[in-house]
């Protein structure tokens, strides 16, 4: 593993042991509970290998419980890779008490994408457990070679129930970019993929039952509770998924264009109580101090204005409650939907500048409109 990014801060309830590809790797703390139930399940399969280990036995069902979440961590990699590959922003790689997510910045902008992006982690999965298969033949009896067996079929599973066509399985993003090229819309394929993945929530949920149909074989606490877990994830995940491509089909109506203030340009030595008169004179909703040459310097932020009192406003100037336009607050006019959401949450402010393409001042879009804007869209 090596580094390419900058030292962030874990999320909550996280700890970082290292990156791969400059995307930061997290544990959470829910991952050492699996892990002490891995080791405590494993113990007595342990005993009976190699007798007479002791509590031994027990660090070797916590090794075991490392070398799987490594494949799960391979499985996580290569979706993150082929993101990269893609050119999408990859902030994070997650291992948790279900497994691994990858945090991909953004929708795949294309089938193809999501496609690639999804199919690859089955896929290293699946190439693991053929691996570790193939070397169970050459490895002798004994702890390694129940290790081996335990790592192929854990990965030969995890590879084949990735594949389940649900949302938010990986399967269900082969689904999705599947109908997504069909149809040539996005949404439809999120809706297609979400009501695959409460189908299977629904068929886990009826395992332990369907189970004791073909063998007579009760269900247990331990069966009924894990089913439970399992398909309550499936449901979640595949309803939040729908409901997202629900809001993303409202979400084009949101155009910075449409949502932008009338703006006032002013020079910036100009005293405040001064621009603020002229503002209320225009009508403007907003003040962007620019140089003599008209180029834009900095945007006045609403809430510094409000604070500074009236009485000291005809001897401060304008620029004493302008916030610098840099990049991260100058946005383009024609910026919309998704994309629009996108560039405001990577850097966040209350107001920012629009431009027009040939670089002039189209107005200023202010954090609470787009707001006011998004919940409206959310109904």
């Amino acid at each position: 593993m090596s580094s390419t990014e900058p030292a962030r801060q874990s999320p909550p309830g996280t700890l970082r042991i290292g990156s791969i590809a400059g995307t930061g790797v997290y544990v959470s703390s829910s991952w050492f509970l699996v892990a002490a139930l891995i080791a405590y399940v494993l113990a007595p399969r342990v005993e009976e290998t190699q007798p007479g280990l002791g509590l031994w036995k027990y660090v070797a069902g916590l090794a075991f419980a490392v070398v799987l979440y490594g494949s799960v961590l391979l499985h996580e990699a290569s979706h993150a890779l082929m993101a990269r590959r893609y050119g999408y922003l990859v902030s994070s790689i997650s291992l948790n008490f279900l497994g691994g997510v990858t945090a991909v910045d953004g929708e795949a902008r294309e089938p193809r994408h999501e496609l690639m992006i999804a199919i690859v982690g089955p896929l290293t999965s699946l190439a693991v457990g053929a691996g570790a298969l193939g070397l169970w033949f050459l490895t002798p009896e004994g702890l390694l070679r129940m290790a081996v067996a335990g790592l192929a079929g854990a990965n030969l599973l995890i590879g084949l129930i990735n594949l389940v066509p649900g949302l938010p399985l990986d399967g269900g993003r082969v689904l999705k970019a599947a109908v997504w090229s069909a149809s040539g819309n996005r949404h439809r394929g999120t809706i297609a993929a979400g009501w695959g993945g409460r189908a299977a929530a629904v068929l886990v949920l009826a395992w332990p039952w369907a189970r004791y149909e073909l063998s007579d074989a009760g269900p247990d606490i331990l069966d009924i509770a894990l089913s439970f877990v399992v398909a309550l994830f499936l449901w979640s995940g595949a309803t939040a998924a729908m409901s997202s491509a629900q809001l993303r089909r409202r979400l084009p109506a949101l155009v910075a264009r449409n949502l932008a203030r009338r703006t006032l340009t002013v020079p910036e030595d100009l005293p405040l109580a001064e621009a603020v008169r002229r503002a209320q004179d225009a009508e403007a909703g907003s003040i962007v101090t620019v140089t003599g040459a008209g180029r834009p310097v900095g945007i006045v932020s609403e809430a510094a204005l409000l604070a500074t009192p009236e009485a000291r406003r005809p001897w401060v100037p304008v620029s004493t409650v302008a916030r610098t336009a840099d990049e991260g607050l100058t946005l383009s006019a024609a910026l919309g939907g998704e994309d629009l959401i996108v560039a405001i949450s990577r850097h966040p402010a209350e107001e920012y500048l629009l431009l027009e393409e040939d670089g002039g001042i189209y107005g200023v879009l202010a954090t609470a409109d787009v707001d006011r804007a998004f919940r409206a869209a959310q109904r």
